[in-house]
């Protein structure tokens, strides 16, 4: 898809009717009239409504694999590593918080190949951000006594939810709430606090 002014006026009225009315309940009509553009100049670049909540959600996971790319190709400890990149997909998300509201809202409503590309994306992501689990495991930085996919998991459910309690207008900028919540989880899968606190 082609970044121009157009498509992203287009985007921009899409989220916000989405997330006003609903995915189901929003036309393409609806969209394009909000979005001051013509059916002919949307479908230019985004052939269905299904392409543009799609569209949506590839913005976002796009960027976050960027990223995550650009951080690990970096270097580092793979503490720092890790730390960087749990605070970069928090800020991310609160940066792209309405679009990610409405796509987890409606991603079951695409249709199979999309809701397929979404999943094998999504886990290319995981599993990255699986081997530097695996790496500072290996490295004797992190626990093991629970199972892998339970430590990721308890990382992405705080940013998936993210959408029903933080407010950008809120007393916490994003950042300082990205390395509160990322503290918290390295903590929690730290293996010296988790040897200290078994009896």
């Amino acid at each position: 898809m082609k970044e121009t002014s157009v498509a992203d006026d287009v985007m921009r009225a899409a989220v916000e009717l989405f997330a006003a009315n609903g995915y189901a309940n929003t036309s393409v009509q609806q969209v394009v009239e909000a979005a001051g553009v013509t059916k002919g100049a949307m479908y230019h670049y985004f052939q269905s409504k299904d392409d543009l909540l799609f569209g949506i959600y590839d913005r976002m996971l796009s960027l976050q694999k960027e990223h995550l790319d650009q951080i690990i190709e970096r270097g580092g400890p793979v503490g720092e590593v890790l730390r960087a990149v749990c605070i970069d997909v928090i800020e991310t998300s609160i940066d792209f918080l309405p679009e990610g509201t409405v796509f987890f809202r409606s991603m079951h409503m695409l249709a199979a190949p999309r809701q397929s590309e979404v999943t094998r994306r999504r886990r290319d992501y995981n599993d990255t951000f699986a081997k530097l689990i695996e790496q500072g495991q290996a490295e004797g930085l992190y626990r093991t006594d629970i199972p892998q996919p339970v430590l990721i998991a308890n990382f992405f459910a705080d940013v998936h939810y993210l959408s029903h309690w933080y407010s950008p207008e809120g007393p916490e900028g994003k950042t300082l709430l990205a390395e509160q919540l990322t503290d918290l989880f390295l903590t929690g899968i730290d293996a010296k606090a988790a040897k200290g606190g078994a009896r």
